[in-house]
């Protein structure tokens, strides 16, 4: 171009400079003249833009910026696993292009063989590229797949294999096993066989690869076996496996090999083959690996940083306060025997949800239970925008019920199915909207046992499909680690957003609703995630419910402490135990304490009286060792109603701790009571009782029943101090020692019958 430049400079500048040079007469000579040399620059011309051309030609050759790569997978769904591997690939700045997208899906059903319909795709994708002999191209699977470094680390692995094509190994040789004899000789340790899920090379030598016809529904892994085989077309390829996983992890059969690690200097998680101790670049959840992928996806490529779950706060929804909020149908199951069921109803008619838009669906198994839950549908009648109770009877099994509330919830127009169990008791009154905001197909809120590690999901699964303990569990549970978390199974409370329902069935042989619900999901592909960001509520244990008991749920104190505290204790229980607390000494050494709620006195009462077999007064008594008693009562033991470990248990959580406030220095732990009973004071029966001393260090008596409303009379008078205690108080506990210092009588009672409990603490 310079040439050029300059010549036409020089000669307009001549021509300017002399005007008068140019010929006044024209003859053949002049013009045939001027026409050769008009030829010749024109021709100096084409050749100056030729080699400048030519020159620009060569430097693009000798340019040595690589090519951009080309990344290729085949989904013809945006699954979560999809959208998974997209987000991986987002994290590390990759680009991926999806072939068949939107597209019939054409390779098969993928439960044996099948596949031939990606190699197809990716031959027809490859052909711009064909003759690219430094381009290179990485083909993945996306459901299974997720992305474990930038393409620069990538490139460098792929790099130290010297091949033009890597694919990625696995142990089994499959789907054709009688290939194995086929294959090249190890050298040295590693997976033999290859894995079509994960591969790379440069796009000549993947496009001639492809060059054999398949069909679509002829397995894709089998056709890159034969390639591989054939020696004479893996030498031309130069193909290579990744043997130990340098590149490419495919984990089935060496899950427990490959080490989920954080790193910390990247202060992000990593995997680690700790077989070959390399670290590879892309991981593959091939054939029954897919849940192991799962659970590591939970802290892989950035989803888990610096001790932080990042996903939680991803793809949120946000629940405007003035905007109409989706319409749910909420099924309510009871299909067990289970303790403290009107607590658990309470809690969900506390749900901070607008009633208008919950469709209310309640079914039962549990005739004992009908009271309770009619009950509940009387207080509710007219709140919700419908309630309804599924009968149990033939033809609605808990399986048939479940059915038909995913069911009910399209034909209702619903956007969300909720999933309520009897078991799992909602303390959070938002936890729906918690569970809408997060924005997941299926989500459960992790509830668990109080104090034990029961929960309602699993972290993993044995090989038999039932539970196993993941490494990660216990710190879900405990909250040591707060986040979002894909698990294999969840149960009792979930949230599936409609889209789901058509996939929702819980009819699967021998095994229960559950166990079929999540397995139908894993086999499509559909997501489980459990939450754990906030305490939403606790599982009750039904295990050891008896319901042949009068108040069964007042025998729960072992299993269902946390209930039993709620539903027993005096609100203001725990109050007495801060130091700054003065308790009443109603009398010298005698202490009141609020220990029993209104509800405790009553079925207390209730056990008792429901029992009948009162003893009668007199001294003879077969139910003491020696068959003597000195100071004899109307009274039941607590042995006789089978509440005497729950009553020990009861002295030593809630007695105890109020006694080594008020009488110093007196510890005895657990204590022991040889004497517990229930008191019945009557004008006909029994009225009062003479003075006496109890037979123990100290000694506790509840009121339960009200003075002046139950009864007239009665109350306890100390004759070494004058010193009574009348009107005494449904629930509070006149604590006092016993033997020498609190010789004391139970006075008269007038009207009504009287009921105290009384406790000899460490006789």
């Amino acid at each position: 171009m310079s040439v050029t430049s300059e010549r036409s400079g020089n000669s307009s500048s001549t021509r300017n400079q002399n005007p008068t040079c140019l010929p006044h007469v024209r003859t053949d000579t002049d013009i045939r003249f001027r026409c050769e040399m008009a030829s010749f620059f024109v021709k100096c011309a084409a050749a100056a833009l030729i080699v400048l051309a030519l020159g620009s030609l060569s430097f693009a050759a000798n340019d040595d910026s690589p090519k951009d790569p080309i990344i290729f997978t085949v989904a013809s769904n945006a699954t979560e696993g999809y959208l998974r591997y997209l987000r991986s690939a987002r994290h590390y700045g990759l680009t991926v292009t999806t072939l068949g997208m939107g597209k019939p899906w054409l390779g098969g059903n993928m439960k044996s063989v099948g596949g031939g319909y990606k190699i197809n795709l990716l031959r027809e994708a490859l052909k711009p590229y064909r003759t690219e002999k430094d381009r290179l191209v990485l083909f993945t699977d996306s459901y299974d797949v997720l992305f474990l470094t930038s393409w620069a680390k990538i490139q460098e692995k792929f790099a130290t294999f010297d091949a033009s094509i890597v694919f990625g190994a696995e142990g089994f040789c499959w789907p054709d096993e009688s290939l194995k004899t086929s294959y090249p000789p190890l050298e040295g340790r590693g997976m033999r066989f290859l894995n079509s899920g994960l591969f790379m090379g440069y796009a000549d030598k993947l496009y001639k690869l492809l060059k054999a016809p398949v069909k679509d529904t002829e397995d894709d892994q089998l056709y890159y076996t034969k390639a591989y085989l054939d020696e004479e077309l893996r030498q031309e390829l130069n193909i290579k496996l990744d043997h130990m996983a340098a590149l490419f992890q495919n984990l089935n059969g060496v899950e427990e090999q490959v080490v989920l690690s954080l790193e910390a200097t990247e202060k992000e998680a990593t995997l680690t083959n700790s077989e070959y101790s390399t670290k590879p670049a892309i991981v593959h959840g091939n054939g029954p690996s897919k849940l192991t992928l799962n659970s590591y996806a939970n802290y892989l490529a950035g989803a888990f940083v610096d001790g932080e779950c990042k996903t939680v706060q991803e793809d949120r929804l946000t629940l405007a306060e003035d905007a109409e909020l989706p319409l749910v149908t909420m099924a309510l199951f009871v299909e067990k025997p289970t303790p403290f069921l009107e607590e658990w109803f309470e809690r969900i008619a506390k749900l901070n949800y607008p009633s208008d838009r919950l469709d209310v669906l309640v079914h039962s198994s549990v005739a004992y239970h009908a009271a309770t839950i009619q009950s509940f549908l009387d207080r509710q009648e007219g709140r919700y925008r419908s309630l309804k109770l599924i009968d149990h009877d033939a033809d609605y099994t808990e399986t048939a019920a479940r059915t038909f509330a995913a069911k009910h919830c399209e034909l209702r127009g619903c956007e969300y199915l909720f999933v309520v169990d009897s078991e799992g008791h909602l303390d959070d009154a938002n936890v729906l909207r918690s569970l809408m905001e997060a924005n997941r197909n299926v989500i459960a809120p992790v509830l668990t046992r109080p104090e034990k590690v029961w929960s309602n999901f699993w972290g993993a699964l044995s090989g038999q499909g039932f539970y196993a303990r993941s490494n990660d569990y216990m710190d879900i549970v405990g909250r040591k680690l707060l986040g979002l978390w894909n698990v294999p199974f969840i149960s009792i409370v979930y949230l599936v957003k409609r889209s789901i329902l058509p996939d929702v069935s819980y009819e699967l042989q021998e095994t229960d609703p559950d166990m079929a619900l999540c397995w139908h999901f894993r086999a499509k592909g559909i997501f489980m995630h459990v939450i754990n960001m906030e305490q939403y509520g606790h599982l009750i244990d039904t295990e050891y419910f008896d319901m042949t008991r009068t108040h069964p749920d007042f025998y729960q104190l072992f299993n269902n402490q946390h209930d039993w505290e709620e539903r027993y204790l005096p609100p203001n229980y725990k109050e007495q135990l801060d130091p700054s607390f003065v308790p009443k000494q109603p009398c010298p050494d005698v202490y009141w304490f609020a220990i029993g709620s209104e509800r405790f006195c009553d079925d207390l009462r209730e056990i008792v009286e429901a029992f009948g077999e009162w003893s009668d007064g007199s001294h003879s008594d077969k139910r003491l060792q020696g068959g003597y008693e000195a100071v004899p009562t109307r009274d039941i033991h607590m042995n006789q109603v089978g509440l005497e470990q729950v009553w020990l248990k009861f002295l030593q959580l809630y007695v105890r701790p109020l006694q080594e406030k008020v009488f110093i220095g007196y510890f005895h732990d657990p204590p022991r009571s040889l004497m517990n009973f229930v008191v019945r004071y009557r004008p006909d029966e029994q009225p009062s009782l003479r003075p006496h001393h109890d037979s123990s260090t100290y000694t506790i008596n509840i009121a339960l029943n009200t003075a002046g409303v139950d009864y007239e009379g009665g109350g306890c008078r100390f004759l070494r101090y004058n010193c009574s205690v009348t009107d005494t108080r449904k629930g509070w506990m006149l604590m006092h020692p016993g033997r020498l210092t609190h010789f004391h009588e139970g006075l008269l009672t007038t009207k009504g019958t009287r009921y105290i409990m009384i406790s000899f603490v460490d006789p």
